[in-house]
């Protein structure tokens, strides 16, 4: 669904993010996480924001260790940005809407 973060899980990952034509966004988060749930809204908000440029998905790491392996998450919350199916932009931790944005418009932009 356009302007709604959806769930992901390690059967679904390399289809829906690794595969994807349109960058994705992935928020590598967990249930007992404070700074996860401060962020989940702003994710919700871009989400809305960036519809038709970036793709937005939810990631559990308790219950997808296997993927947050593979990408080398240690804290969380972390917003790791794909494109073409690799990993080009690492966020980490809680950080204000217009900050993330900048970081996000930055992985957007055209590599030279």
């Amino acid at each position: 669904m356009a302007g709604q973060t959806q769930s992901v899980t390690e059967q679904t990952f390399d289809a829906e993010v690794l595969k994807s034509a349109t960058p994705v966004l992935v928020d590598f988060w967990a249930t007992w996480c404070g700074p996860c749930k401060m962020i989940a809204p702003i994710v919700e908000e871009l989400a809305g924001e960036y519809a038709g440029k970036l793709v937005m998905f939810k990631l559990d790491v308790d219950a997808n260790g296997g993927v947050a392996a593979k990408y080398s998450i240690m804290s969380i919350p972390t917003l790791g940005i794909f494109r073409g199916g690799e990993l080009i932009e690492r966020i980490v931790g809680y950080m204000p809407k217009e900050a993330l944005k900048k970081r996000i418009d930055a992985a957007l932009m055209p590599r030279a």
